[in-house]
C-alpha cells in the first residue's frame, strides 16, 4: 500500500512534548526505517527519557500523544475527541485488508514484518476501550474487505477480541488472527515473522462461540460408534445400547414400588462389574442406609433388614470393598439445588467420580414454584451432564393418576410425572417401574415392570418392558424368563401409548 508523504501540519494545541528524532528500540526489535514511517520518536520529558506515539489526523496535524517512560509508565497528551486509530493516517482510505493489534508497539511490529505494504492500526486505549474505539471508526474500516483482529492471546486480549466482534461489521468482513506467543511484538522478537503473516492470511472468519461446521467437527465425527456403558439388566443394555457420558436419565415410580432396589443393584454394578466410582446424592435416604443397601447387592444379603440372616464379617466385608470407590451427599434434609449442584460439580471436578445418582428430583423444588423450579433445575443439571461429561441419573415423584394407582399396578406414563415437560425435554430416556404389591397372586404381587417411557438415542425402544423379579433371599432383582402377566391374562402389554411419544 501507499502512503500519505505530505509533511505535518502544525500541531492543533501548544502542549505536547517535543518530537524528538525516530529512533530504534533494538531490544523489541523495531528498527529506524520503521520508526521514520511510524513517527515513533524519543524525547524526554522533564529531565526523563520517554518514546513517543504520535497520534495524526487525516491532515497529518498531530492531535494526541502517548508517551512511555521507563517501566511502562504511560501518560498521553492532546485532545481525546481527535484521538483515532493508531496509524490509521499511514494508509487509504479502504482497501484488501487491514489488520488491528491491541497496542502501539504490535502495529508497528506487524508493519515492520511485511515491509510496511499492508494498512495495520492499533487501539489507542488498551482492551478495555478497544470496543469503543473500533465503533468509533467502524465507516472507515469498512471500507477494507477483511478487518484483522490480532489482540493479545492472553485473557484480557481474548476477552477483548469477543466484545469487538459483536459491533456489527458485515458478516463475514471480520475475521481473527491467532498467535502462538503473546502479541506481535513477542513474534517480531523472536524471529517469528513467516508464523505472523501466515496468521494474517490464515485468519479466521469470526464465528460466535457455538457455532461449528462439519470440518470443525470432522474428527469425532469419524469416531467409530461404540456401546455406552452397561445396565445392571443386559436386556436394558441392548434396547438402549448402554449410557453415554453427558446424559440423563429420570425414573419415576410410586411408593415402595422397588426403584429404591433398582438403583443400589445398579450402583453395586457399577462400582463391581464396570469398576467405576459413583457419587450417590439421596436426599431422603441417610448414607449408612444407602450403603448398606448397595453393600447388600454385592453380598446378596439384606444388611438393611435385622432379621435377614446376614452376619457383621459379612457387612464389614461387603462395606470394605465399597470404601474410596463410593462416596455420598451426607446432609440429610438440605435439599437446595444451587448446594446440590456444587456438591456434583465437587464430586466430578475433583473426585473424578462420572457416574451420579440423585433421589429425588422433587425435593428440590421450590413449593411456591414447583413447575418452574423443576424446569430451571432440568435444565442446570442438563448442562452440567454435558459440560462435566458425566451421567446423572435422577428420580422423580409422580403425581397421582386418574386411574388405578401406581402402587397397585396402574401403569406409569411420562405426564405422570412431576415436572413432566422439562423432564420430559432434557432426559435422553425415561423409565417407569410398576408393581401391584397387592395383587393376590404372589408372583405378580413381586414382579415389577420396568417400562422404557422416551428413547432419544433411536426411537427404538420407547414402550418396551422388563418384568423384574426379586430375590427374597438375596434381595437382588432379576429377570424373569416367564410372563406371568401372560400366563394369567393371556395377553402382554409392550406398546407405548399416544401420552408416551418421544419428546
Amino acid at each position: 500500500m501507499e502512503t500519505q508523504t505530505e509533511a505535518p501540519s502544525e500541531q492543533r494545541t501548544t502542549d505536547f512534548v517535543a518530537l524528538g528524532e525516530p529512533s530504534d528500540w533494538q531490544s523489541r526489535g523495531i528498527n529506524l526505517e520503521s520508526a521514520q514511517k511510524w513517527g515513533f520518536t524519543r524525547s524526554t520529558l522533564n529531565g526523563d527519557p520517554v518514546r513517543l506515539f504520535n497520534y495524526r489526523n487525516a491532515a497529518q496535524q498531530l492531535v494526541w500523544q502517548k508517551i512511555r517512560f521507563a517501566g511502562k509508565d504511560f501518560r498521553s497528551k492532546g485532545l481525546k475527541e481527535d484521538m483515532c486509530l493508531y496509524g490509521m493516517w499511514l494508509w487509504r482510505d479502504g482497501g484488501k485488508k487491514i489488520v488491528i493489534t491491541e497496542g502501539e508497539l504490535d502495529a508497528i511490529s506487524v508493519s515492520q514484518m511485511q515491509g510496511h505494504k499492508w494498512p495495520v492500526v492499533s487501539i489507542p486505549n488498551g482492551c478495555d476501550g478497544a470496543a469503543r474505539a473500533l465503533k468509533k471508526n467502524l465507516a472507515w474500516l469498512e471500507n477494507y474487505e477483511e478487518i484483522i483482529l490480532m489482540f493479545d492471546q492472553d485473557d484480557a486480549g481474548q476477552k477483548a477480541t469477543a466484545e469487538c466482534c459483536q459491533i456489527g461489521f458485515t458478516p463475514g468482513k471480520l475475521k481473527v488472527a491467532t498467535l502462538p506467543l503473546k502479541d506481535a511484538n513477542a513474534m517480531l522478537m523472536e524471529g517469528r515473522i513467516k508464523e505472523t503473516i501466515d496468521a494474517i492470511w490464515g485468519a479466521k472468519v469470526y464465528r460466535p462461540d457455538g457455532i461449528v461446521g462439519v470440518s470443525d467437527i470432522m474428527g469425532d465425527l469419524m469416531k467409530p460408534v461404540e456401546w455406552g456403558l452397561k445396565w445392571c439388566i443386559e436386556e436394558l443394555t441392548q434396547h438402549t445400547y448402554g449410557r453415554r457420558m453427558g446424559e440423563v436419565y429420570g425414573f419415576g415410580a410410586g411408593t415402595g414400588i422397588g426403584k429404591t432396589d433398582f438403583l443400589m443393584q445398579q450402583i453395586a454394578f457399577d462400582i463391581t462389574d464396570l469398576q467405576m466410582n459413583v457419587g450417590a446424592i439421596f436426599l431422603e435416604q441417610k448414607p449408612v442406609e444407602t450403603a448398606k443397601r448397595v453393600a447388600g447387592k454385592l453380598a446378596g444379603r439384606m444388611f438393611h433388614v435385622p432379621d435377614a440372616g446376614w452376619t457383621e464379617e459379612e457387612l464389614v466385608r461387603a462395606a470394605t470393598e465399597l470404601d474410596g470407590k463410593l462416596f455420598f451427599y451426607d446432609n440429610f434434609g438440605q435439599t437446595d439445588w444451587d448446594i446440590v449442584k456444587g456438591h456434583v460439580r465437587y464430586m466430578a471436578v475433583t473426585l473424578g467420580l462420572k457416574l451420579i445418582y440423585i433421589d429425588h428430583l422433587t425435593a428440590m423444588a421450590d413449593t411456591g414454584d414447583e413447575r418452574g423450579s423443576l424446569e430451571q433445575i432440568m435444565k442446570e443439571m442438563a448442562g452440567l451432564a454435558n459440560e462435566l461429561g458425566i451421567i446423572i441419573h435422577f428420580v422423580s415423584h409422580l403425581t397421582t393418576p386418574d386411574g388405578k394407582p401406581h402402587e397397585e399396578g396402574g401403569r406409569v406414563m411420562i405426564r405422570h410425572f412431576k415436572g413432566s415437560r422439562a423432564i420430559g425435554f432434557w432426559s435422553f430416556f425415561m423409565f417407569g417401574l410398576e408393581r401391584d404389591q397387592q395383587n393376590e397372586d404372589p408372583i405378580i404381587a413381586t414382579t415389577t415392570v420396568f417400562r422404557i417411557l422416551k428413547d432419544r438415542y433411536t426411537g427404538r425402544a420407547t414402550g418396551k418392558t422388563i418384568n423384574l423379579g426379586f430375590d427374597q433371599e438375596t434381595g437382588r432383582l432379576f429377570v424373569r424368563e416367564d410372563d406371568p402377566f401372560a400366563e394369567k391374562t393371556g395377553f402382554k402389554d409392550e406398546t407405548a401409548g399416544a401420552d408416551d411419544a418421544p419428546f
